[in-house]
């Protein structure tokens, strides 16, 4: 994918990996990132996306989750928090940036936990029905709708 959400996606999920590698790191960023930008912004909440990541996969500590995997769940849902993006949009790109930056298994398990923490209990709304099969289907995941891609958020490097 070239799409330029799909590259501020990546910037943002690298800038969030590169802040959370230590607790200076991260201390480091609130201090200089913009208050505005994405990145300062997911900080100021990443405690509670862990606390929801956590509840949705305890059997595996956040401590021993690839942190590019985690780096890449909390930016979506970071997203979709603070945007009306499509779940299936959400979850198509993490597995994209998985499959990219991840290891082997990354997809399957971002997939999982991602799947698990956004389709609602109740199920999904019927425009988005298909996002059943795209979970199912996480080695071939569908390209996600470019109208729908909408995390447009400025985002200062």
């Amino acid at each position: 994918m070239s799409d330029h959400r799909h590259q501020k996606r990546i910037k943002i999920m690298q800038d969030l990996f590169a802040c959370t590698f230590s607790d200076d790191n991260k201390a480091r960023c609130l201090e200089e990132k913009d208050p505005e930008s994405t990145v300062h912004r997911l900080l100021q909440v990443i405690d509670d996306i862990d606390a929801r990541l956590q509840k949705v996969a305890p059997e595996r500590p956040l401590s021993e989750i690839n942190q590019v995997d985690l780096a890449i769940m909390r930016t979506i849902v970071f997203e979709s928090d603070h945007k009306e993006t499509p779940i299936k949009v959400l979850i198509n790109e993490a597995v994209e940036m998985a499959k990219e930056f991840g290891s082997e298994s990354s997809s399957r398990f971002v997939n999982g936990v991602l799947a698990t923490l956004l389709i609602p209990e109740g199920g999904l709304p019927p425009e988005e029905e298909h996002v059943k099969e795209l979970v199912k289907e996480t080695e071939e995941p569908e390209e996600a709708d470019s109208e729908y891609n909408d995390f447009e958020e400025d985002y200062d490097d």
